[in-house]
């Protein structure tokens, strides 16, 4: 049976945790809402939020690619379609708003034209269109994630840690895009760092399986990629150790950045400011959002309210 219209509400996703480099990944409370209907032909769409103006309104659109390609996995074809969406996940931010889009694209296509496919064959999907699938896993099912590409497939483990946990995010004035901030990492990295970080992301995983925040603290570090992409985002390292003298258990680099991530049991406000005002000290404004952990992850609702 098809359905006219849907509506759905994505996560922002943030991924690495520090040491869990492209494969943990976490959802966050900061959503993206788009809505698809079946119209008689053609195709409009409309952007609202973040990404207005910016963001393609044809076909090259992410949600409508991600739309087409559950549409010709299925071989089932609306007779047109309007897309409506109003973006709170900053662009280029490393917040997942690319996943936001193909995670939102694929679920409301296939509930639009009945669900013919599978979480799994769309998982699949959204993770071939991201290249990776640590931040559209999390998209998905909420909370944390641990995945990874293993037998030409996604595999995964998901966790819902307690919601106390706190999060900061510090979202600087400028975009970063992925694929420059994987520029500057390097082809090699000595034994020990990689070891060091195998040993963090063990305990990690185990840290928000149990909710045993304590842990975070050292759990959260790395030496794979964050110390490298801190010549692309001025005051990296201080604002990490800002974030802790104001009383997070811990500060992370979200994704590819620039964003940065502290997790905390108390006094949000004050980790926040303590960090805008290391930001600031090189030069860098910085917006702070108080949220937490998403533990349902994208879901249908009835309005984008």
């Amino acid at each position: 049976m098809t359905i006219l219209k849907v509506k759905y509400r994505v996560p922002a996703t943030s991924a690495n945790l520090g040491p869990g480099f492209d494969s943990l990944g976490l959802a966050i409370e900061l959503f993206n809402y788009l809505e698809m209907e079946e119209i008689e032909q053609g195709l409009r769409i409309t952007i609202t939020g973040e990404g207005a103006g910016e963001l393609p309104t044809n076909k090259s659109n992410l949600v409508f690619r991600a739309a087409m390609a559950v549409f010709k996995k299925a071989n089932k074809y609306p007779s047109g379609l309007r897309i409506i969406q109003h973006n709170e996940i900053p662009l280029s931010r490393g917040l997942g708003s690319s996943s936001a889009a193909i995670v939102g694209g694929v679920l409301a296509a296939n509930h639009l034209i009945g669900n013919p496919l599978s979480i799994v064959e769309l998982l699949e999907i959204a993770t071939k269109l991201e290249g990776h699938p640590d931040n559209v896993a999390p998209a998905f099912f909420g909370g944390f994630v641990a995945s990874c590409l293993a037998e030409n497939s996604v595999k995964y483990i998901t966790a819902h840690p307690d919601n106390e946990l706190q999060i900061v995010l510090a979202i600087p004035d400028f975009q970063l895009k992925t694929k420059a901030s994987r520029s500057c990492l390097p082809k090699e990295v000595p034994l020990k760092d990689v070891v060091f970080n195998i040993s963090r992301v063990a305990c990690l995983v185990g840290a928000l399986m149990k909710s045993e925040f304590h842990h975070l603290s050292w759990a959260t570090e790395d030496r794979l990629h964050q110390q490298y992409r801190s010549s692309l985002i001025p005051g990296l390292q201080e604002v990490i150790q800002a974030a802790k003298r104001a009383g997070a258990i811990a500060s992370v680099l979200s994704g590819a950045g620039p964003t940065m991530l502290a997790l905390s049991e108390k006094d949000p406000e004050n980790v926040g400011e303590a960090m805008r005002l290391a930001f600031k000290r090189f030069g860098v404004e910085a917006k702070i959002v108080c949220t937490k952990i998403c533990n349902n992850g994208a879901k249908t609702i009835d309005s984008f309210s």
